[in-house]
């Protein structure tokens, strides 16, 4: 017998039991918080940053980030006009099917889709820059049913750069929302895209935001932002539960609420600032109280998470002011900000750690949570950056963490890089 082989055994045991990989099946991951529980990743990086496993320069067009699963990333482009989710080996970066959307949606922000793919059993759900909305299969790209955000629901957006959201699976539900007269949510049968229900009584235009799903003192709702209030509409019906108006909303309203203990966070850009709200029982429905109102948070699109009791995210970029910050998720006071060391961009957060990518020059730091102030782990920059002509847009698609890889996206360029520790 090999005398290595014990020691080698040991090794691949202590990695094994010191990391944990995770899927990323969907926007901001499987709970939609934006936070990753995986562990065995590097705590910092050295000056030339993490290792590039692979690039993939066939994106196309768009703003799209990965969904990972396994071995398959999937991702969203426009190539040759259309809208496509291209499924990749995540071993090889090599491309494995497409499976087209739809005609490529045109913008003076930046062409193609937005939103992120979203994959659920055998099945990958994506909705174009246009409204169309597919499901495909995810072994192959198959199509298995399509729906229209317009002609289907009468779908219409609060203002004109396209359809971002990322569908949400609910158990046998796909929800989405289209927005507008007809109902501003809808839940399709996830197998076949028959209309489960539309949302009667919300029926505000959709914003540029994703839906998330909570359980709100028992009961099953799903929490959004729309182009006028955030609101909860019940799963089992879409019935309203509850509606918080928000006059400052205006333009574009786009980050992803957070759901915590029975209390939603919501903040947007163009001068709307954050609000904490609590969500109490009332009569059947329930009440949805402001704990807080201010502009300590006027997030424009890279997302905000919230990690023991503090919220981080990127406040301002409309008004060309932009600041890092952290804020007390109970209070809302700014415990820290930070303008001078990155500027505005994205973020998420992984092992513990934030990684946060600039929209101006691909810059991406990894910053250890501290409310006391910032803590930098090291940085490095994307080793090129697209040719695509950017029009007015920027480097828009957060970062995603998964496996042990960190993926950045400019455009039609896809980078993948090691973010594992190596084993003790």
């Amino acid at each position: 017998m090999n005398a290595r082989l014990p020691l080698l055994l040991l090794g691949l045991l202590t990695l094994a039991l010191n990391s944990e990989a995770a899927d990323w099946p969907q926007w901001q991951g499987p709970n939609r918080t934006n936070v990753s529980d995986e562990t065995g990743l590097l705590k910092s990086w050295t000056a030339s940053g993490p290792k590039l496993l692979w690039t993939f320069a066939e994106t196309g067009v768009g703003y799209s980030a990965p969904a990972v699963v396994g071995d398959q990333l999937f991702i969203m482009g426009a190539r040759n006009n259309t809208e496509q989710i291209i499924c990749l080996d995540v071993k090889t970066g090599k491309q494995v099917w497409a499976a087209n959307i739809g005609t490529q949606f045109n913008n003076g922000y930046g062409d193609g889709p937005r939103g992120t793919p979203t994959v659920d059993g055998n099945f990958v759900f994506g909705l174009g820059g246009q409204g169309d909305l597919v499901c495909v299969e995810k072994g192959s790209g198959k199509p298995v049913w399509k729906k229209s955000m317009q002609k289907d629901f009468g779908g219409k957006m609060m203002s004109g750069w396209g359809y971002s959201e990322s569908p949400l699976v609910d158990g046998d539900k796909l929800v989405c929302t289209p927005g507008g007269g007809k109902g501003t949510v809808v839940a399709l049968d996830k197998k076949t895209g028959k209309t489960l229900w539309q949302s009667s009584e919300l029926k505000d235009d959709a914003a540029y935001s994703s839906l998330i799903a909570a359980d709100v003192a028992g009961v099953r709702q799903y929490l959004l932002l729309t182009g006028k209030s955030a609101a909860g509409v019940a799963a089992k019906d879409g019935k309203l539960l509850w509606q918080h108006a928000k006059n400052e909303f205006r333009t574009a309203v786009v980050p992803t609420p957070i759901y915590h203990d029975n209390h939603v966070f919501i903040t947007a850009d163009y001068g709307a600032g954050c609000d904490l709200l609590k969500l109490t029982p009332a009569g059947g429905k329930f009440k949805a109280e402001a704990v807080y109102t201010n502009k300590n948070m006027e997030n424009h699109h890279g997302g905000v998470v919230l990690l023991d009791g503090h919220l981080y995210g990127c406040s301002g970029n409309s008004n060309g002011r932009t600041f890092w910050r952290c804020l007390d998720w109970k209070t809302g006071k700014v415990l820290w900000e930070e303008g001078a060391k990155l500027k505005a961009g994205s973020l998420t957060a992984a092992g513990g750690q934030l990684y946060l990518y600039s929209q101006d020059n691909g810059t991406c730091v990894l910053l250890d949570p501290n409310p006391q102030g910032w803590k930098e782990a090291g940085r490095f920059k994307i080793p090129q950056e697209t040719k695509v002509p950017r029009k007015q847009g920027k480097i828009w698609t957060h970062p995603v963490v998964s496996n042990g890889r960190l993926y950045l996206r400019d455009e039609d360029l896809l980078f993948c890089f090691d973010v594992r520790a190596a084993a003790e």
